[in-house]
């Protein structure tokens, strides 16, 4: 099989830059490091935005499906409505009309809550940790697993019995890991509480840590642990994905109703739509990684130019030798196309080690932190787009330059 004139020019040209960059590996490297820094950076930090998303759209969901949260909100005064969850306007009243009531169609369960973070102390150690008054219905509806024991009963809540179900968590920092308490006693807020159960971990982490949790008879966390008459939520589980806007529209206007208020702008709580929750969290785990990702191209761009300056030195360098093939009849194409393919290589050897090192820092990172592993084909994509678009960008001047010499001036170089 012959090799016809065009392919034998291109493969010289080829392995000649390949040899010209070789001569000096040292500058070549350093040409080619502001590349790798780049490419890498922009996937790793793209891999973490999105490892980011998924995890905290995971522990969203993990909270219970096609979920409503109705919250109280502080009275207005001067016109102005407090925060959610500031006010003391919804009971239990409430959370048992949401779930009798025949204006309410759409509604599968109903759990009211009450909350409150509180010191808890067992022997010598104590922890400070998020107490929950809770009725049996809120492990199915938020997806809570006991590992050990059993959840809170209908018979405790009627009670007010002084019992607690533990998160593993709690069961770490106050008996030590790998403990079974079930049957042990802590104090919460002073008073004695007997363990009946523990919650398998659901991995959570920050404020609301689901496994940092103690969960009581929601009579008892109001009547004897925090002396209060309201509950802090309602958590309303729709019938479905789809009934999720009824759900909240019929759950609003029976609140409306029996917090006897005309005008819905002057409500006193709040219901939020998991959904809309899931939505803002995408929207702004959007927003950093791509703040994230201008970031790290800022570093790309460095790289083409410190990749430009290499290429400038190389055409000082070779004036001579430019000369010289010009004189003998090369033409202007060839050199711009050497040129150009020696940049090109730069950035391609660049952005496929820089590739392999984004993936592996996400890699890594995943693993340390036992959080998702995520690589997007559109970063990798992007990167090797980007890698050459650098090439043949800050390559394109240079080869100009090497190309526009004139060969009696570049001869005469020294």
């Amino acid at each position: 099989m012959s090799i016809s004139k065009g392919e034998q020019m291109d493969t010289e040209i080829i392995t000649e830059a390949i040899g010209t960059l070789t001569v000096n590996k040292l500058r070549t490297s350093l040409a080619t490091l502001g590349i790798v820094i780049g490419i890498g950076s922009v996937i790793a930090l793209v891999s973490l935005g999105q490892a980011s998303a998924q995890a905290i759209q995971s522990q969203i969901q993990s909270l219970g499906s096609n979920l409503l949260t109705v919250q109280p909100s502080g009275q207005n005064q001067g016109g102005v409505q407090g925060a959610a969850g500031g006010g003391t306007t919804l009971t239990l009243e409430d959370a048992v009309a949401i779930k009798t009531s025949p204006q309410i169609t759409t509604v599968s369960e109903v759990s009211p809550e009450y909350s409150s973070r509180t010191q808890v102390t067992t022997g010598r150690t104590n922890t400070n940790t998020q107490v929950v008054g809770v009725t049996p219905v809120y492990a199915d509806v938020r997806n809570v697993t006991v590992e050990s024991g059993n959840f809170i009963t209908d018979s405790q809540v009627n009670s007010m019995a002084k019992v607690a179900v533990l998160g593993p968590t709690v069961v770490e920092d106050l008996f030590g890991e790998n403990a079974n308490p079930i049957g042990q006693t802590v104090r919460i807020n002073g008073q004695t509480f007997t363990i009946v159960g523990i919650t398998a971990s659901r991995g959570g982490t920050g404020f609301q840590n689901q496994d940092d949790m103690i969960w009581v008879p929601i009579t008892t966390a109001q009547k004897q642990l925090f002396g209060a008459s309201h509950v802090t939520s309602i958590a309303v589980e729709a019938k479905s994905a789809d009934a999720m806007v009824d759900a909240q529209n019929e759950v609003g206007y029976l609140l409306l109703s029996r917090h006897k208020l005309k005008n819905p702008e002057n409500k006193d709580f709040s219901i939020f739509n998991q959904q809309d929750l899931l939505n803002t969290v995408n929207q702004t785990t959007g927003t950093f990684t791509t703040l994230l990702a201008g970031v790290a191209a800022i570093s790309l761009l460095v790289g083409g130019i410190g990749i430009m300056n290499i290429m400038l030195v190389t055409v000082t360098e070779r004036t001579r030798e430019i000369g010289l093939r010009k004189a003998l009849g090369a033409k202007k194409k060839t050199i711009i196309t050497q040129f150009l393919v020696e940049s090109i290589i730069l950035t391609f050897v660049g952005g496929v080690i820089g590739i392999g090192v984004g993936i592996l820092v996400s890699y890594l990172y995943s693993y340390f932190t036992s959080s998702v592993f995520v690589v997007s084909p559109n970063s990798v994509l992007l990167a090797f787009a980007v890698s050459a678009g650098i090439g043949i960008l800050f390559g394109w001047y240079p080869a100009q330059r090497a190309a526009n010499l004139q060969p009696i001036e570049a001869l005469r170089y020294e």
